[in-house]
């Protein structure tokens, strides 16, 4: 199950720093709030399939849940009960206002995800003439 996967880390590591870049320079009404949440799910589920071996959909779907937790949590005002309001970056990961719009953003990713997986399959079989599920 544990299993380093250097394109999957790179991969990872390019969507954080699309991530980061996001967050210090885009003062924008869509990339920022919208691009930004589709992109984190995507990062997230590459980042553990960098270390585990883990099938697609299912590992998908716990990144798409963790997400909508994290949103959930948002609602509930989170960052103030627990008292990290001062800690800016905790504050601007976390979050601190629900928004349907983010659970349709993180489902985008979700669904780009399995997409973006389900193409490299296809290919790979194309090229390599293998069955694989996913």
């Amino acid at each position: 199950m544990l299993k380093f996967n250097r394109r999957n880390f790179a991969v990872a590591i390019l969507l954080l720093l699309i991530e980061i870049g996001i967050a210090l320079f885009i003062r924008d009404q869509i990339i920022r709030p919208y691009i930004g949440d589709v992109l984190v799910v995507i990062l997230i589920y590459y980042f553990i399939k960098s270390f585990l071996d883990t099938p697609v959909r299912e590992t998908a779907i716990g990144v798409l849940l963790f997400a909508y937790t994290i949103e959930t949590l948002q609602y509930f005002n989170i960052v103030k009960v627990l008292g990290l309001s001062e800690f800016k970056i905790l504050s601007v990961m976390i979050g601190n206002y629900f928004s349907w719009v983010d659970i349709l953003s993180y489902t985008a990713g979700f669904v780009m995800v399995l997409f973006i997986e389900k193409t490299r399959k296809t290919r790979y079989l194309k090229a390599f003439g293998k069955i694989a599920e996913i």
